[in-house]
């Protein structure tokens, strides 16, 4: 009766247990426990388990080494999908150890259950039963403490899965911070490219139509160029050449001739009008009052004289009133006047027997046809050369065939034979330059040029034109340094 009330309640225990709701989701895990039997002499022995599957620790390690062994690889996006990949794997864990540790607590109170009921039933019955009860006791303790190493395990897994999760939460956040910057910047640099492209097409547009106005003027200009040498080509033979040539020469002579009679005239009714008052000159000036050519000292009834035994002196007189000023070293019987010699009388005073007397140009010096645009055409240069023959060094005398180079630059000028530089200084106030004013017959196409004040020369040019435009673009040059270019004792010219 006892043994079948026993039963029986070890059923209804049963029944119970299987019943309850709380206990129901500990059987679903149940095949999770480790598996018991007892063996010889009250010897309980753990069945082997199905194949190891690996720890909570080390999948997450294997999750997050997985893209940081590859992150050099990856792009900024691939990189932010793998920490997602990451965050979301360790989610899981860290869910599936919540559930474990659900479990866990489910399975303590089946085991605090169950180990109720075996010490009931330990109280109700005896003998070989009882013993079987007091066994079982003892693996519900075996079964509570290795419960409770697994629940420390879990807890120590769950501590360090929330860390791995923290730092991954940290990396994707990081990483979608560095993706919005590096959009940020990419779309900053897509703008500024789209800019300067838009710059680029609007300069090559402009200069597709700078170029195509500048090809029609081109060849606009080309087409005149082609018709002129037509023209030029019909035009031309030497017949015609040597015509026009000998027309040129023709005009020359008769426009010279022309102005000696007029300077002639005018110089009979300088005669006249003196005559009238009684004061006849002695002396007057013969050749064209004009640049480039050379005046002489002649006596008016043609006698020959001697002007060693007298001296002469000559000057340059402005047009209004009557202030002269003196042409320094120019003391010879003949004067070849200069580009600062346009525009004024030029006046000679013989000192003969203790008698002065004055022989002076009928009108002002007349500047040379051309001479002026000639020069204004140099300009546009920035330097001339200029073939010339040295005459004198420091007033000594040079061979005739010393040919050298003489280039007028807007800095400085500099005389040179082939790569050896004879002078070669900046416009200074130390530096000299005008006409030669010693008399000779290359006077007209000479200059006396001092670089500094141990160094002077007398330089030869080819014709009377290249002279005085040497003359004329040097002092230009000069004046445009501030400088102002002049002869030995000359005073500032107006």
């Amino acid at each position: 009766m006892t043994r079948a009330s026993t039963i029986d309640f070890g059923r209804r225990k049963q029944g119970e247990l299987l019943g309850s709701g709380p206990l129901r989701p500990a059987n679903i895990i149940r095949n999770k426990f480790p598996t018991f039997k007892n063996g010889s002499n009250g010897i309980i022995i753990k069945l082997a388990d199905g194949p190891e599957m690996p720890s909570l620790k080390e999948a997450v390690a294997k999750e997050t080494t997985d893209p940081l062994d590859r992150h050099q690889r990856l792009s900024v996006r691939e990189l932010t999908m793998k920490f997602e990949k990451g965050f979301n794997t360790a989610t899981l864990l860290s869910n599936e150890v919540k559930w474990r540790h659900a479990a866990l607590l489910e399975r303590d109170t089946l085991l605090k259950n169950l180990k109720g009921v075996l010490e009931s039933l330990r109280s109700r019955v005896g003998g070989k039963n009882r013993d079987e009860i007091e066994e079982s006791l003892s693996m519900v303790d075996i079964l509570a403490v290795q419960l409770s190493q697994r629940e420390d395990e879990l807890l120590q897994q769950k501590a360090e899965v929330t860390k791995i999760a923290a730092s991954l939460k940290l990396a994707s956040e990081d990483a979608k911070r560095i993706v919005d910057e590096e959009r940020a910047n990419a779309r900053l640099e897509i703008e500024s490219a789209k800019g300067a492209a838009q710059r680029v097409q609007l300069a090559l547009k402009e200069q597709e139509n700078v170029s195509q106005r500048t090809g029609q003027q081109d060849v606009d200009e080309l087409k005149e160029k082609v018709q002129e040498a037509r023209r030029v080509k019909m035009l031309h033979c030497p017949s015609m050449a040597m015509d026009i040539e000998n027309e040129i020469q023709v005009l020359r002579n008769q426009l010279a001739e022309k102005s000696s009679d007029s300077v002639h005239l005018l110089k009979e009714l300088e005669l006249h009008q003196r005559f009238e008052e009684n004061d006849m000159p002695l002396y007057v000036l013969e050749g064209l009052e004009t640049l480039g050519s050379m005046l002489h000292i002649v006596v008016r009834d043609n006698a020959s004289v001697d002007f060693s035994n007298g001296s002469i002196q000559w000057f340059r007189m402005h047009p209004e009133g009557s202030k002269k000023e003196i042409v320094s070293g120019a003391t010879k019987p003949v004067y070849a006047p200069e580009p600062h010699d346009v525009g004024r009388y030029i006046q000679a005073e013989i000192t003969f027997g203790g008698q002065i007397s004055i022989a002076k140009t009928a009108g002002p010096v007349d500047p040379a046809a051309g001479l002026a645009d000639y020069v204004e055409t140099l300009m546009r240069n920035p330097e001339m050369e200029y073939n010339v023959v040295i005459l004198q060094v420091n007033g000594v005398a040079q061979p005739a065939d010393s040919l050298h180079v003489l280039c007028i630059g807007r800095l400085r000028m500099r005389l040179a034979r082939g790569t050896s530089v004879v002078a070669k200084e900046f416009y200074s106030s130390s530096m000299q330059l005008c006409g030669v004013r010693g008399g000779g017959d290359a006077a007209p196409q000479a200059i006396f040029w001092q670089p500094r004040k141990e160094l002077s020369f007398v330089l030869g040019f080819e014709t009377t034109r290249e002279r005085n435009s040497a003359l004329m673009l040097a002092r230009r040059f000069a004046m445009d340094c501030n400088i102002i270019l002049a002869g030995p004792g000359d005073k500032t010219p107006c």
